[in-house]
Parts: structure tokens; C-alpha cells; sequence
């Protein structure tokens, strides 16, 4: 039944497809029914990149299982002879699942190298997408990793970068540069762009970098234990995060620099890292002060998404603009109880751990914030409420995978998430503006006729069908309050995107005095009581 819905975390199927299609000579193979190369659709419509998904489907259908036999070992050899890839991932879906073929067995039989073949046969019924994910890229990290000699210069390698990650290009383009800042090469970045001979010199870096802890950080902890590298796990999310960041990143360089007799790192003049080299790298502490976002201070935020964004978005809104955080959620159970700690002191009450979106939707109709930070689900949830809704993690929108340079790492990153949070509450304000003072005389007219008021039902000529000229009163359904005419006229001189907050408090307050319907002087009152 859950399928029915949409879910936070896609399947097994998609977590391992967004670590293999990100690497050069990776290959997958997934012994699924007809139509579970779906990935290969949704790569090819998000992903920014010329690159075609290295994906192929071993079918199963009826007539082979009735046959015993299996076309994955010669879906194998055709790969194998068209591809040429120097690694084949192979991998079950939840209806083969269900067949318990031994998949190591059916592979071996393809005649291939086992050194070109890697079987993920994990369980797809327990394990979703972003724990598929970094459990593949930790497999292909302890397969490949070798001991060997440390770069002669300060190094670093990038690790969770994936396809279909969030803002992917923007942040580690912002990475890059703040390191090439420092003086700091990149050894390697995986699995984005990486290919076998990458993963092998991983160990050569002097230190690794994974600010998720969805994906990338299994595989940084294991080169942490196995070749004693160190890790810095914070995301550069936000202006103080981001020069914390980089004196972590600074002071875990040196420590190895002064093992190899190397000069120690300093961090140069923060106006090094602007865009021109000369002005502040960022312009939220002052833009911050302003009065256009003093008034922020009493905006009311709910955040949910993944671990990573969650965390650093609410200490944004908070830390560097002001605003009450109202609550805060997470769909990633795994990561759960370190949003928690990360969040102690910032939340009124517990936070959320669901991955339904109805529940979701209804925090957000009871509670009305100002601002939803949140996925995908989230803004379509927001936009029937009126609410302004800002995207800032998985699942994602087309418009989250963009061409132009909008990163949410570093200082970049938290001028575009400060526009973003700016222009989200802003919006709809010419809508509004329009509801208040009219058209103006922009209503546009056909043959001479005015099209009706999007306010007015119309019977289709253009008139008002006598059959819709109801007062609300008399449609109002049982157990809901009355509106007079009066009062909805008044009422629609609020601000849309708050309208229904304002109409849920008044009916609340109505209600409180005894009022069965709401009336003119009732709005008053209650917009008096409210403090309106």
C-alpha cells in the first residue's frame, strides 16, 4: 500500500545507481523484471551531464523461472562486450528477491573475471536508498583502497559526492575553491567523477572530507581505521559553520604537515574567499542587521529533511537571520538520535521522526509557520496551504539541479540560501498587492466583454450563474463556522499566503466567546485579541 505513495528515500535499486552512475567505468546490472530501469529516466531528466547511465537489466520473466533458467549470466557477456567496463555491479531487486537465487553462482557462470564483478546482493525490503548508497561506496572503497606514499603537498579527498545530489556541481565548486584558497589540492573526488584507479589512490590524501552523513561517511570512518586518515565530517553550511570548517580543515592539515616537516597552513584574509578577492566573502552578517530582515526575528520556521541539511539549515535560520524555529523533523531514522544532539537547545519540543509526508502536511496546516524549509513533498504540501516552502534536501525538484553556480556549501552557499529564504517569504507579494488594490485596470477584456473575477463563479458566458449567488452562510457545512459576507470581504484583505492562518484563529477565537458564525464586529474583535 505504501507504494501508493511517495516516499522520502527511494528504493535500494536507486541508491546504488546514484554510486555507480556517478564513476567512470562502472557498469550496473540489476537481475529485476521489465520496467526497473526507471533510474535510467530519472538520471537522464535531473542530471546536468552529457553522460548516458551505465545501467542494463537482466530481465526475469514467467517463462524463464518456469524453465529454470536465467538470462543474467549472457546479460553479463553482452555488457561485458559492448561496455567494457572495468567494474560490473550486480545487483537484485525486491521481485527477485523473492526468487533467492544465488546471484554469485548465476554471475559465475558468465565466464567473466570476478576481479571485473562486484555482487551487492543486499536486501532491498530493508535497506533504502541513501543506506544502499553508502554501503556500496564503502564496499568499493574497502575493495580498491591501497597503502601508499602520501602526496608531496597538502592533499584532500571529496567523499559522498554522488549523482542526483543536492546542488552537487555548485558545492563542490565551492569546495574547490575554498581549498585552491588555501593552498590545497584535491586527490580525489568519489564517487563523483571517480573511476577504479581513483579509488585505489585514496590513501595517498592527507586528509578526507565528508560533510554528509548520508552517504560518504561509512567509507571516510573505514580510511580512518584501516590507513589512520583523518576526517573533518562538518558541512560548510552557513557563514560561522563555514570558517569553523575551515579552521578544522586547517588544523588537521597541519597535524599531519608537522609528521612530514612540511610549513604550517594559515588562514589567509577572509577577503580571499569573495568572488572578487578584495570585498567580504559573504554578505549575511550584514545583510542580517538590516531592517528589511529585523523584521524576520519574529518569522516562525519549521524545517524538515534529510540529516545533513537539516541540522545546518535550522542553526542557519537561527544563528545567522534570527527566526524562531518552531519545530524540526528528519525521515532519516538512522541519523536520528544525531540530529537530536546536534539540535539540543534549538527546538521548542521533540523532534519529528517520520517518513510519511501526510504527517508532515498536517504539522504544517495546524501550526502555519511563516517559512517551511523541506523536500520536494514539502513545497507540493506548501503550495495548497499558501505557504511559502524553500527546497533544501532530497527528494528534489528539477529546479534544484540546475546549470548556473548555486551552491549552499560555503560562503557562496549561505548568500544563496539567505536570498532564498528572503525572496520564499516575500513571495506572492504582487499577488497580494493585486487582491488589495485591484487590477488596477489590467483586467484584460475579449470582444469587448470582461472575463470574470476569479473571485465570481461563472457559468461560462462571461455572466455570474445566478444558481452560485449563495451567501457563504448558507453553504457553510455542518461543523464549520459561518462566515458572513462581510467579514469574507474583510478577510480577503489579508495577505494570501497567511489568509488561512488568519481564518483558523478566528473561527478558534469565535468560538471561545460562543460565537456559532463569524461577523464583522467578531473579526474585529478577534483581530483586536490576536494583537492584529
Amino acid at each position: 500500500m505504501r507504494l501508493a505513495f511517495w516516499l522520502y528515500e527511494g528504493t535500494a535499486l536507486h541508491g546504488i545507481s546514484r554510486v555507480t552512475n556517478s564513476m567512470k567505468g562502472v557498469h550496473t546490472v540489476y537481475h529485476a523484471p521489465q520496467g526497473d530501469d526507471y533510474i535510467t529516466a530519472t538520471y537522464s531528466m535531473l542530471e546536468r551531464t552529457p553522460d548516458f547511465p551505465g545501467l542494463s537489466i537482466s530481465v526475469v520473466r514467467g517463462r524463464d523461472l518456469a524453465q529454470g533458467v536465467s538470462r543474467l549470466p549472457g546479460t553479463l557477456q553482452q555488457v561485458d562486450h559492448h561496455y567494457h567496463p572495468d567494474l560490473t555491479v550486480i545487483a537484485p531487486s525486491c521481485s527477485t528477491a523473492l526468487l533467492q537465487e544465488d546471484l554469485h553462482q548465476l554471475s559465475a557462470h558468465s565466464g567473466i573475471s570476478p576481479e571485473k564483478m562486484l555482487v551487492y546482493a543486499l536486501n532491498p525490503f530493508r535497506v533504502s536508498e541513501n543506506e544502499a548508497a553508502d554501503g556500496l561506496f564503502t564496499e568499493l572503497v574497502k575493495r580498491y583502497a591501497a597503502p601508499q606514499d602520501k602526496t608531496p603537498m597538502p592533499s584532500v579527498n571529496l567523499l559522498g559526492f554522488t549523482s542526483l545530489g543536492f546542488h552537487l556541481r555548485a558545492n563542490l565548486t565551492s569546495l574547490r575553491r575554498m581549498l585552491q584558497t588555501l593552498g590545497i589540492s584535491v586527490n580525489v573526488v568519489a564517487p563523483w567523477g571517480a573511476g577504479i584507479e581513483d579509488l585505489k589512490k585514496l590513501p595517498s590524501a592527507w586528509l578526507n572530507i565528508a560533510p554528509y552523513r548520508e552517504i560518504g561517511l561509512t567509507a571516510a570512518q573505514y580510511l580512518a581505521e584501516t590507513f589512520a586518515m583523518p576526517a573533518v565530517y562538518d558541512a560548510p553550511i552557513g557563514v560561522e559553520p563555514t570558517l569553523a570548517w575551515l579552521h578544522s580543515v586547517i588544523e588537521k592539515l597541519n597535524k599531519t604537515g608537522a609528521e612530514r616537516g612540511f610549513s604550517p597552513l594559515a588562514l589567509p584574509k577572509l577577503s580571499a574567499f569573495s568572488l572578487d578577492g578584495l570585498s567580504a566573502p559573504s554578505g549575511v552578517p550584514w545583510f542580517a542587521r538590516t531592517a528589511d530582515m529585523e523584521s524576520f526575528s519574529n518569522k516562525r520556521a519549521f524545517v524538515f529533511g534529510d540529516a545533513t541539511h537539516t541540522v545546518a539549515i535550522v542553526k542557519f535560520l537561527r544563528d545567522e537571520l534570527g527566526m524562531k524555529i518552531i519545530g524540526a523533523g528528519t525521515y532519516m531514522e538512522r541519523h536520528a538520535d544525531w540530529v537530536r544532539k546536534e539540535l539540543e537547545g534549538y527546538l521548542p519540543g521533540a523532534l519529528v521522526v517520520t517518513d510519511r509526508f501526510q504527517d508532515i502536511a498536517k504539522i504544517i496546516d495546524d501550526e502555519m509557520p511563516d517559512l517551511v524549509c523541506g523536500t520536494q513533498m514539502e513545497r507540493h504540501s506548501c503550495r495548497k496551504l499558501d505557504v511559502p516552502c524553500m527546497v533544501i534536501c532530497p527528494p528534489t525538484h528539477i529546479e534544484n539541479h540546475l546549470l548556473g553556480y548555486y551552491p549552499f556549501f560555503g560562503f557562496d552557499g549561505s548568500d544563496v540560501i539567505a536570498d532564498r529564504v528572503y525572496l520564499s517569504c516575500k513571495l506572492g507579494l504582487e499577488k497580494h498587492l493585486i487582491d488589495f488594490f485591484g487590477d488596477a485596470g489590467l483586467e484584460y477584456e475579449e470582444n469587448g466583454v470582461p472575463e470574470p473575477s476569479e473571485l465570481e463563479p461563472s457559468n461560462g458566458n462571461g455572466q455570474v450563474s445566478p444558481a452560485l449567488e449563495i451567501s457563504k452562510e448558507s453553504v457553510a457545512e455542518d461543523g464549520e463556522m459561518k462566515w458572513s459576507d462581510d467579514a469574507e470581504t474583510m478577510l480577503k484583505k489579508v495577505p494570501f499566503f497567511v489568509r488561512k492562518k488568519v481564518r483558523k484563529n478566528t473561527e478558534a477565537f469565535a468560538k471561545t466567546i460562543g460565537e456559532s458564525s463569524v461577523t464583522v464586529e467578531v473579526f474585529r474583535k478577534a483581530k483586536e485579541s490576536l494583537g492584529g
